[in-house]
C-alpha cells in the first residue's frame, strides 16, 4: 500500500525535487506520519520583549513546570571528553560587550553526512530550513537551549579569533551574499587578518562552512544586549540570533550550549573534539543583585493572600534561589531572568502563576482623607480658576523647546540641552513659559483664530551653578481682540493695561495686589516702553509686557501678543483679610491736580501715599492723566483722589486740609510733585 512521493507532495518542503529519500532505518511498513510524529501540533507563542528566556523550548518547557505542577524534563547534557589537544586561540579585546566566548575544535568531520530527518523535520516546523548537519545542530541547540550558536571553517581561519569593535573602512561579506561597511561601533569576531562574522547577528561569507569542511571551529558566546540591540536594523538585518541577543541570552549557557551541539555533531558527522576553551572578561559580566521580598508586601500588591509554602514553591520552580528572612525572604534570580530587578517584578510573578483570574475582585473600603491645607496657602488650581474667569484657555506644551526659540527669547541664558532629544527643533529644556505659549499662539493665528487668551502652569529648567533649578511657573498670552466679536462694543485690540489688569486679578487671588512693586522691565524679549518687572519687597516675581517686535518678527507671529510669567511659589502664600468695622461717619474726598516729571511712575505715587502719616487716609487712585499745553514739556498732570474718612468722629475742614497739607509735601519730597495751578 502506499505511494512514492517528494517532500514537496507531502508538504515537507517547499520544493523537492525527486523521490523522498528515506534512510536506511526506516521501519518497512509503518505510517510515515507515525515515524515523522507528523501528528502534532505547532504551538505559535507571542511574547513580549522582556521574556527572552522563552525563545527556546527548554523556557517554554520550565514556564509550563511551573504552571502545571509537573516534574521539568530538561535535556540531559554530559561534558564531551576531547579526544585531540587541538585548540584555536581566541581573545576578547572588547570585553565590555563580550565578557564571555567559548569556543570548540572538532576536527575530522564527514563533510557527506546528512542531517536526520527527524531534525530536519523539527527545523521545519520552527521555520527554519536545513542547510547542512553542522549548522542544522547550531540552529537546533539555538531552539533547543535559547543559546544562538556560530560554526567557522577552521581550516578558513588565520591565526586566532579576536573579538573586538570595527575599525573605520573594514567591510564584511555576509552569509547572504551583501556586503556592509562596518561602523565603529559594532562589535564584531575576527581573526588576525579580517572581520569574520556580526557579532550575533550573521557570520560572514569567507569563514562559513561548506560542503567540503573536515575542521570545525564552534563558537558559543554572550552579548550584551543593549550592544546588539539595533544594530541588525542598522544593517538592514534580522536573524533568529540577533532576536535573541538584543533580548538577553543566559549569559551562564555558553559552556552547556558547546557540550550539547558538540554531541550531537559527533552523533551526526563523526569528528574528534578539543577541549573547550573559554575566554572571559569581569568587566561585562551582569551581575545578579539579590531582591528582598517582604511577606507582608505580596498581600498588598495582590489582595490576597498566599501560603509561604505556595511563594517559595512558585519562585523556586521559576529557578530563583530563596533565603528565609524574618519577614520574608532574599530572592536571587536565575541568569536567564533579565527582567527580574526589583521586588514588585517578584510579586508580579506569583499573580502570573497563581493566575489572574483566580484572584477575586472586590471593592476596597476606604475612608477618603480631607486634605489638610493652611488658610494662607493659595492652591495652584485657585490661580487657574481666575485666569479662567478671565477668559483664559489653559493650554500644556512641552518641557523641550526648540534652541532657536529659547536662544531669541532669552538670549543671555544658558538651558541645558537633551542628550537625546526626540527631534532637533525639541532639543533643549525650557527656561521660560513663553516658548510654547507663543508657539500656540501663532498656531492659533495660523488658523485665523481672531482672539487668544491662553495660560499654562508648570516647570521650568534653570541650570545654575552646574545644577539644574527646577522653578514653578505660571504664564499666559493675549493677542487678538479684547473682548469676543458682538453688536454693542466696538472691537479693539489690546495694550499693556490689558495684560498688566489681568495680572493684578489674578494677584488678588493672593491678597498681593498692593503689597507689589511695579518698574520697568529689562528683558530682551519684552517691548523697552511697555513692559514690567514685578518685586514682593526685594525679591523679583515675574515679568508683563508686550513681546518686543522684532522678537514677534523673527518668531513669524502675525499680530502683537502681551506676555506675563509669574513665579507660582510667590503667589502660594496669602495675607488673611482682618476684620474691620464698618464706618459709621461720612468719607470726605478731595481731587488733586499734581503735576510730576513724565517719568514718574504711578507705583512711586502710590508708594510715597502709603508713606503719609495719615490713618484717615481710606483710599486713593488716579483717574486721568494730561499732557500738552498748559503742562510744560516734559511734564504730565495726574488727576489724584483722596478718600479720608475717621471711624471716631466726622471730619472737620481743619482736619482735611491739614491731611492734605502732608499729603503734597509727601508727593513733592518723595516725586517732586507740586500742584498744578
Amino acid at each position: 500500500f502506499g505511494m512514492l512521493c517528494s517532500a514537496s507532495e507531502l508538504g515537507l518542503e517547499e520544493s523537492s525535487s525527486g523521490i523522498m529519500a528515506l534512510p536506511a532505518s526506516a521501519p518497512l511498513g509503518e505510517d510515515l506520519r507515525d515515524w515523522l510524529s507528523l501528528d502534532d501540533a505547532v504551538l505559535d507563542i507571542d511574547l513580549t520583549p522582556n521574556r527572552a528566556d522563552c525563545f527556546s523550548v527548554l523556557g517554554v518547557a520550565r514556564e509550563l513546570a511551573v504552571i502545571t505542577g509537573e516534574p521539568l524534563k530538561a535535556p540531559e547534557i554530559s561534558p564531551v571528553a576531547p579526544v585531540s589537544e587541538a585548540t584555536f586561540p581566541v581573545s576578547i579585546e572588547a570585553g565590555e560587550a563580550c565578557p564571555n566566548y567559548a569556543g570548540r575544535v572538532i576536527q575530522g568531520v564527514d563533510p557527506k553526512a546528512e542531517t536526520p530527518l527527524w531534525m530536519k523535520e523539527r527545523l521545519r516546523r520552527c521555520g527554519i530550513r536545513s542547510l547542512g548537519p553542522t549548522v542544522d545542530v547550531t540552529n537546533y541547540v539555538m531552539l533547543e537551549l535559547g543559546q544562538p550558536m556560530h560554526a567557522f571553517d577552521l581550516a578558513r581561519l588565520d591565526r586566532g579569533i579576536v573579538v573586538r569593535f570595527a575599525e573605520p573602512g573594514e567591510k564584511l561579506t555576509l552569509l547572504d551574499g551583501g556586503e556592509v561597511d562596518l561602523k565603529a561601533e559594532t562589535l564584531i569576531i575576527a581573526d588576525q587578518a579580517q572581520p569574520l562574522a556580526l557579532a550575533g547577528i550573521m557570520g560572514g561569507e569567507a569563514s562559513a562552512v561548506t560542503e567540503s569542511t573536515v575542521d570545525l571551529f564552534l563558537e558559543s558566546a554572550f552579548f550584551r544586549p543593549e550592544i546588539i540591540a539595533g544594530k541588525a536594523r542598522e544593517y538592514g538585518l534580522h536573524t533568529e540570533s540577533s532576536h535573541r541577543f538584543e533580548r538577553g541570552v543566559d549569559f551562564r549557557l555558553q559552556t552547556r550550549a558547546i557540550e550539547r551541539a558538540t554531541a550531537l555533531i559527533v552523533e551526526i558527522c563523526g569528528g574528534e573534539p578539543g577541549p573547550v576553551t573559554v575566554a572571559e572578561s569581569s568587566q561585562g559580566m551582569p551581575r545578579i543583585e539579590p531582591i528582598a521580598l517582604r511577606r507582608q508586601r505580596v498581600p498588598k500588591l495582590l489582595g490576597i493572600e498566599m501560603e509561604d509554602a505556595a511563594i517559595e514553591q512558585v519562585l523556586t520552580g521559576l529557578g530563583c534561589d530563596l533565603e528565609s528572612r524574618d519577614d520574608g525572604w532574599r530572592v536571587t534570580p536565575p541568569s536567564f531572568r533579565f527582567d527580574l530587578r526589583i521586588e514588585a517584578d517578584l510579586v508580579e510573578e506569583l499573580a502570573r502563576i497563581h493566575g489572574y483570574d483566580n484572584i477575586p475582585s472586590h471593592s476596597r473600603s476606604w475612608a477618603p482623607a480631607i486634605e489638610k491645607r493652611p488658610e494662607t496657602q493659595v492652591p495652584v488650581a485657585r490661580l487657574k480658576t481666575r485666569l479662567n474667569e478671565l477668559g483664559y484657555q489653559e493650554v500644556i506644551t512641552y518641557s523641550f523647546v526648540d534652541p532657536k526659540w529659547q536662544e531669541t527669547l532669552e538670549p543671555n541664558r544658558q538651558s541645558m540641552a537633551l542628550a537625546n532629544p526626540i527631534s532637533s527643533d525639541l532639543a533643549v529644556m525650557r527656561t521660560t513659559l513663553w516658548g510654547g505659549l507663543l508657539n500656540t499662539v501663532r498656531h492659533n493665528q495660523r488658523r485665523q483664530q481672531p482672539r487668544v487668551r491662553i495660560f499654562e502652569s508648570g516647570l521650568v529648567f534653570l541650570p545654575e551653578g552646574g545644577e539644574l533649578k527646577q522653578v514653578n511657573r505660571i504664564g499666559g498670552a493675549i493677542s487678538g481682540d479684547v473682548a469676543p466679536e458682538q453688536w454693542g462694543q466696538p472691537a479693539r485690540q489690546p495694550d499693556f493695561f490689558d495684560i498688566k489688569g489681568d495680572v493684578e486679578r489674578l494677584l488678588s487671588a493672593a491678597t498681593l495686589e498692593n503689597a507689589i512693586t511695579w518698574k520697568p522691565a529689562n528683558h530682551p524679549a519684552l517691548h523697552p516702553g511697555q513692559s514690567a518687572e514685578l518685586f514682593h519687597g526685594e525679591q523679583s516675581i515675574g515679568l508683563v509686557g508686550a513681546l518686543h517686535p522684532a522678537v514677534q518678527s523673527a518668531l513669524d507671529l502675525d499680530r502683537p501678543v502681551y506676555l506675563f510669567e509669574l513665579d507660582s511659589g510667590a503667589l502660594a502664600e496669602r495675607r488673611l483679610p482682618a476684620f474691620e468695622p464698618l464706618p459709621k461717619y461720612p468719607s470726605v474726598r478731595r481731587d488733586l491736580a499734581l503735576v510730576v516729571d513724565e517719568k514718574v511712575s504711578w507705583g512711586q505715587i502710590a508708594n510715597s501715599l502709603v508713606g503719609v502719616d495719615a490713618p484717615v487716609i481710606a483710599d486713593f487712585r488716579i483717574f486721568d492723566v494730561y499732557q500738552g499745553e498748559g503742562v510744560g514739556s516734559g511734564r504730565k498732570s495726574l488727576a489724584l483722589s483722596l478718600i479720608l474718612q475717621d471711624f471716631s468722629s466726622t471730619l472737620s475742614e481743619e482736619e482735611v486740609e491739614r491731611v492734605v497739607e502732608r499729603v503734597l509735601k509727601r508727593l513733592h519730597a518723595d516725586t517732586g510733585a507740586t500742584l498744578r495751578e
